[in-house]
């Protein structure tokens, strides 16, 4: 259920099982995380994730789980958490298409991703409740980050989604498009990434990341940001980036 498509330096990874909303049982964690191993083997410098039909992932598949035998650390840490590290650490640009449903592992994939572009039919919160189950997948550290407590703990209680709109005004994802139009957006921004400067874009991305996940201060960010520009000052893209400047003519980068 999980396609793969490589061109023009972008892959292009499919959640294919629009019957069911595009939820992932195991094997298909297992086969999404191949997907991106392959695509990074492949060295393409940009990434756009989709789902196909109109949910972008509800979830985890869990029509033949018994509860009395269901492994869940096997589902969440053994192939979930390693899944959303390999998307999170992904050596270039990573964009996603979301419309519909975008819940638990569904909204998982979307916080390892780079930018997310939102359709307004998305739909984004907690229904965990109604199976007496907690919101996993990452989904505690987002919202929490971004509504606070109270928010947050409003969705879980009492299980309402919220629309794509809403998700955007919040700070959750990147922007937001009426449905027919956001997986166009999204591909043209994996474009337009695949031709620019890509490890200064992964600079950033790194950067970002120690930002969040470290909690660095001003000056320690000034710190990082200089090593960065440091070690790109060393790069083709970088003397491309000057030169095309100062000879008033469009870069033509090479992603090294």
């Amino acid at each position: 259920m999980i396609d793969l498509t490589i061109e023009g330096g972008i892959a292009e990874v499919v959640l294919n099982a629009p019957d069911k909303r595009n939820a992932l049982d195991e094997a298909a964690l297992h086969e999404l995380d191949i997907a991106y191993a392959d695509a990074e083997q492949a060295g393409v410098r940009a990434l756009l994730l989709r789902g196909e039909g109109p949910a972008f992932c509800a979830g985890r598949d869990i029509a033949g789980v018994d509860p009395a035998t269901d492994d869940v650390p096997g589902y969440l840490d053994g192939l979930l958490a390693p899944l959303m590290r390999r998307m999170a650490g992904f050596p270039a640009p990573t964009f996603a298409a979301a419309q519909g449903a975008c819940l638990g592992v569904g909204l998982g994939l979307l916080i390892a991703t780079d930018v997310v572009y939102v359709a307004d039919t998305a739909k984004f919160g907690s229904p965990f409740a109604a199976l007496g189950a907690a919101l996993d997948s990452g989904g505690h550290a987002l919202f929490t980050e971004r509504l606070g407590v109270h928010r947050t703990l409003d969705l879980i209680y009492t299980g309402r989604l919220m629309t794509g709109d809403e998700a955007v005004a919040a700070g959750l994802f990147s922007r937001v498009y009426p449905a027919d139009e956001v997986q166009d957006a999204a591909s043209t921004a994996a474009r337009q990434a695949a031709v620019g400067p890509t490890a200064a874009f992964l600079a950033s991305k790194r950067l970002v990341a120690r930002v969040r996940e470290e909690r660095l201060n001003l000056w320690d960010t000034l710190a990082a940001e200089t090593a960065a520009q440091t070690a790109l000052s060393a790069t083709d893209d970088y003397r491309e980036g000057f030169a095309a400047f100062q000879h008033k003519r469009p870069p033509v980068f090479r992603g090294r």
